[in-house]
C-alpha cells in the first residue's frame, strides 16, 4: 500500500469503508513483466500483445502484463531461463535452442529436416510438449505456450544454391544443431544471439544467416542482402515460460483465466505462422530479395546428408525420451 494511501486513510472525515475500497482497488491489478527478444513487429512479440490481451479480457485487468520488446529489459533469450526461474521477470519468450544447455530436449524443433511443414511442427510439438512440461516443472517454471517460427532458410550475399555455394561461407546459426549441420556442408558458421546478427553483417563479420524469412524482414536484411534460399531448414519454436511462484500467487480463477489464455494463444500462432511466409515473401520481394524456393534437388540433399549424423548424435543424447517422440511421431505420419 503507498504512502498515498496511508494518508489518505488516516485523513478526518473519511469513511473507513470507502478508504478500504480505495485501498483494495489500488492493489488490485497483479503486474508482471514479460521480456521478448525480438521486435514488436515480429510474429512472437504479436503472439505475446495476443496473449496479454487474452489475459487482460479473461481476468477483467486484474492481471496487468507489460510486455517489453527486443530485450528493452536487458536480457537475451540465452539469459531467460534462469532469468524466469529467480523472478527477476515473470514471463519471458524465448527461442527453444537457447536453452539446450539445461536439456537437449530444446533442440528438438531446430533438428534440421524433420519436419516438412507447419502442421507436422506442430504434431511434433503436441508430442513433445508433456516433455517440455516437465523441465520447465523441475526448474520452478511453467510452459504457457508455444510460438513457431516460418522456416528457417539462408539469407546471403550471393545465391546459395548449391553445396559449392556454402564453402567457407561465414553464415550465422542459432544453436549448436545449425552449427554443426552447416559445418558439415563445409560452411564456417558463427553462433550468435538475434541481437548480434545485424551488427555482425553491418561490420561483414558475417556474410550470411540461417533464419526465417520473417526475422530477415523484421531485421531490413535488405539492406546487407541480396538472397533468400527458403531450404525448409527447421520450423524452430520459441518458448513462452512463466515463473511458478509467479503464478502460483494467483487466486485459481486467475491461473485458469492464464491458462485458457495459453491455450488460445497457442492455436493463435499456430494459425499465424501457416499464413505468415507467404507475406514475408511479399515483403521480400518488394525490398528486390531474389527468393530461390525451391531450391535445387541435390542441393537439398547434400543439406540432408550434413545433418543426418547431427540428428543421431541428439538421439544417443537424449535416449529414450527422442526414441519414444520420434515413434509417435513416425506412427502419425504413416498412418
Amino acid at each position: 500500500m503507498s504512502h498515498h494511501l496511508h494518508y489518505r486513510f488516516f485523513r478526518p472525515g473519511l469513511g473507513l469503508a470507502l478508504c478500504i475500497g480505495i485501498a483494495a482497488s489500488a492493489q488490485a491489478a497483479t503486474r508482471m513483466d514479460f521480456s521478448n527478444e525480438y521486435n514488436a513487429n515480429s510474429i512472437h512479440a504479436q503472439g505475446d500483445a495476443y496473449f496479454i490481451e487474452q489475459v487482460r479480457e479473461l481476468t477483467d485487468g486484474e492481471v496487468d502484463i507489460t510486455l517489453h520488446t527486443g530485450g528493452s529489459l536487458g536480457f537475451k533469450s540465452g539469459d531467460h531461463f534462469y532469468a524466469v526461474a529467480d523472478n527477476a521477470i515473470q514471463i519471458a519468450d524465448t527461442l527453444s535452442g537457447t536453452m539446450s544447455g539445461i536439456d537437449p530436449i530444446f533442440l528438438l524443433s531446430s533438428l534440421p529436416f524433420v519436419v516438412d511443414g507447419v502442421e507436422q511442427a506442430h504434431q511434433l510439438y503436441e508430442i513433445a510438449r508433456p516433455h517440455y512440461d516437465t523441465v520447465f516443472e523441475d526448474n520452478d517454471q511453467i510452459l504457457l505456450y508455444a510460438s513457431p517460427w516460418p522456416a528457417s532458410g539462408i539469407w546471403s550475399q550471393d545465391a546459395v544454391t548449391s553445396i559449392e555455394a556454402l564453402e567457407q561461407l561465414k553464415i550465422r546459426t542459432f544453436d549448436r544443431i545449425g552449427t554443426e549441420t552447416l559445418r558439415n556442408a563445409g560452411a564456417s558458421p558463427v553462433s550468435l544471439s538475434w541481437a548480434d546478427v545485424v551488427p555482425q553483417l553491418a561490420t561483414g563479420g558475417i556474410e550470411a544467416v540461417l533464419t526465417s524469412a520473417e526475422a530477415g524482414a523484421n531485421g531490413s536484411f535488405w539492406e546487407h542482402l541480396n538472397h533468400f534460399s527458403g531450404i525448409q531448414y527447421a520450423i524452430p519454436l520459441n518458448m513462452v515460460h512463466m515463473n511458478r511462484d509467479a503464478f502460483d500467487a494467483l487466486t485459481p480463477a486467475q491461473q485458469d483465466a492464464l491458462r485458457e489464455a495459453a491455450q488460445r494463444t497457442d492455436e493463435h500462432n499456430w494459425q499465424a505462422v501457416r499464413e505468415r511466409t507467404e507475406i514475408n515473401y511479399a515483403t521480400l520481394e518488394e525490398h528486390g530479395i531474389e527468393i530461390h524456393d525451391p531450391v535445387p534437388a541435390e542441393f537439398q540433399q547434400a543439406l540432408v546428408d550434413a545433418a543426418a549424423p547431427v540428428i543421431s548424435d541428439w538421439r544417443e543424447t537424449i535416449g529414450e525420451r527422442g526414441k519414444t517422440i520420434f515413434d509417435s511421431f513416425h506412427n502419425s505420419n504413416t498412418q
